[in-house]
């Protein structure tokens, strides 16, 4: 029988289950710290993997295949798990103010909660418009979605307001899905109309030219109307409005754009960027306060900014936990440099994908295989989780 492992002396607190803090939690639970004890705060009890969002939208998932169950990945990593929202910090006191129990107090801070839609700076998109971010909303909002659609008959037109690889593939995934659906309700796909509008002057602007002619050929050859250098600045209902002040009709509008930081972080003393984002050092440390970390799209790395993209959070995993560990520990932290150019595999909504990364451009069904297979290698670290190291 194993002796029951010495009292926690030291707080590691994470406030979010992003892909960086859910890498956390599995290096910990590989080798766990002794009298240090890990607190998961989250509202949600599991997280979606954002690279295989479009194939859930697209119907090639399940749920369960795209989640990751944070409570279950606590449990394995030893670690508490809190359901409910943080709203605040205290600095001094060094607890975590939420909103539903009684502050969570820390020796060390890690914030990983993604980014905010700010809707609020577009007339009418906070009533009027579908958010896509935070990614663990948009689950409930899709299916409220989908259902309306797959209601209502007649003409339909679909609206995604957005021009980066996150708003083209939505867009891509949201049409092949709901064109399956009505045909299997007997309905005409014709029935639904779609358009892509972005305030660019083209389409997936951090990308190759070969990888955005690839997508406007498939935007083009699916009828999808595409929009550049349009600024949406109204919505109403049926409705849009451009920049130029022509309106567009849009009985659903989805939003893939515009999103900043948590409100409540204004509220703390982290230092924060003109969007509302944490700025962090080389060490994943706030600029303002050493005993706060962040990561993902939640954390601008001031020394090294790059776009928001999935791909950055899941790499930080590695050096936020080996950062985290250091720093309870007493030892020095390492500097962490993301990389200058990534791999993006972005699907076209059937079993067809782009591969992107500098110059290179690769398409093809074989693509798309390689990418789910990436992906279902990703998920299987922490829902398939293997026996824990012995203490």
């Amino acid at each position: 029988m194993q002796p029951p492992p010495p009292p926690a002396s030291r707080d590691i607190v994470l406030i979010g289950g992003g892909h960086a803090h859910v890498g956390v939690l599995k290096r910990f639970a590989m080798r766990p710290e002794p009298g240090v004890r890990l607190t998961l705060i989250c509202r949600d009890t599991h997280t979606p993997y954002s690279g295989m969002l479009p194939g859930y939208v697209a119907g090639h998932y399940g749920y369960d295949e795209v989640h990751i169950d944070l409570r279950r990945l606590a449990q394995y990593a030893g670690a508490r798990f809190f359901r409910d929202e943080a709203v605040g910090i205290d600095h001094e006191a060094r607890s975590v103010r939420c909103r539903s129990r009684p502050p969570v107090p820390y020796d060390w801070l890690s914030i990983n909660i993604g980014s905010t839609p700010r809707l609020d700076a577009t007339a009418g998109a906070g009533e009027h418009a579908v958010p896509v971010k935070p990614i663990h909303r948009f689950n409930a909002r899709w299916q409220t979605l989908l259902e309306r659609i797959e209601a209502d008959p007649g003409p339909i037109r679909v609206a995604v307001v957005g021009g980066g690889a996150g708003g083209v593939e939505l867009l891509l995934a949201m049409q092949v899905r709901l064109h399956r659906e009505l045909a299997v309700r007997g309905r005409d796909p014709g029935e639904l109309t779609f358009a892509l509008f972005t305030r660019g002057a083209r389409i997936l602007p951090t990308h190759n030219a070969r990888v955005r002619a690839h997508f406007e050929a498939t935007l083009r050859r699916r009828g999808i109307e595409v929009h550049t250098a349009t600024e949406v600045v109204a919505v109403e209902a049926g409705r849009l409005q451009a920049a130029d002040g022509r309106w567009h009709a849009a009985d659903e509008v989805v939003w893939v754009t515009n999103a900043g930081g948590a409100d409540w972080l204004r509220d703390t003393r982290l230092t924060l960027d003109d969007d509302g984002f944490i700025e962090v050092g080389d060490t994943l440390q706030s600029l303002s306060d050493p005993r706060v970390f962040a990561a993902g799209d939640i954390a601008h790395q001031v020394n090294h900014p790059r776009e928001k993209a999935g791909v950055f959070a899941v790499r930080q995993g590695r050096p936020l936990a080996d950062n985290l560990r250091a720093a309870v520990t007493g030892r020095r932290l390492r500097p962490y440099r993301p990389q200058a150019r990534w791999l993006s595999l972005i699907s076209t909504g059937d079993r067809h994908a782009v591969a992107s990364r500098g110059g290179l451009y690769l398409a093809g069904d074989w693509v798309w295989r390689w990418k789910d297979w990436i992906d279902r290698r990703f998920m299987a670290r922490f829902n398939d989780l293997p026996p824990r190291p012995s203490a």
